[in-house]
């Protein structure tokens, strides 16, 4: 066997049943259904919390292995709740964060990586794809770098990409892209 730090491997099993997991969601239905998906696969939800305070009273006490967190709560944020977990320090300053958003723009993307979460994901989403998420953070092995204000996992990928399908606009672009290509040599086909 390698050793705890090795990443894990492509082929390796993951039990998830014995992780200790928080859900912080300001709407008790998307809770439920975060809760319901995560139990599908075997993860019972430990710490099921409805905003950030509850969460970081239950985080000082207690030590979790996976964060599920809604970004859009009134009064303090997922944003700020993961920053602020990032540097509670001991024992959950290294948890795997993955956020969810009904609406997920570039900039909250970018909100989400630099506050320290390791992946955000889009509501509602599928089983299959909380799953492959939690799969992937489970594997992700970029170190936790302190920069600034900035405390979390690198902000870069250096190996393979994270789970998910290809962003609709770059679908889109490709599309285009083949469409022009093909129109050009129907064109430069005719003129011959």
């Amino acid at each position: 066997m390698g050793s705890v730090g090795e990443a894990l491997r492509e082929t390796a099993i993951i039990n998830l049943t014995g992780a200790v997991t928080m859900v912080v969601d300001d709407s008790a239905f998307s809770a439920e259904i975060t809760t319901g998906a995560l139990l599908g696969f075997g993860i019972r939800t430990r710490h099921s919390c409805r905003s950030a305070p509850e969460a970081m009273g239950v985080l000082g006490e207690s030590e979790i292995d996976l964060l599920v967190v809604d970004c859009e709560m009134p009064g303090v944020d997922g944003f700020e709740l993961v920053q602020w977990l990032r540097r509670s320090g001991p024992p959950n300053a290294f948890v795997p964060v993955i956020m969810t958003a009904a609406h997920i723009r570039r900039s909250m993307v970018n909100k989400a990586r630099n506050c320290g979460a390791n992946y955000i994901v889009t509501k509602p989403f599928s089983a299959t794809s909380l799953l492959e998420r939690i799969v992937w953070v489970a594997r992700d092995n970029r170190p936790f770098l302190e920069v600034g204000e900035y405390f979390g996992p690198d902000r870069r990928f250096r190996e393979g990409e994270p789970p998910g399908r290809e962003r609709r606009s770059d679908v889109v672009r490709r599309a285009e892209f083949e469409a022009r290509k093909a129109a050009a040599a129907t064109a430069a086909g005719a003129g011959q």
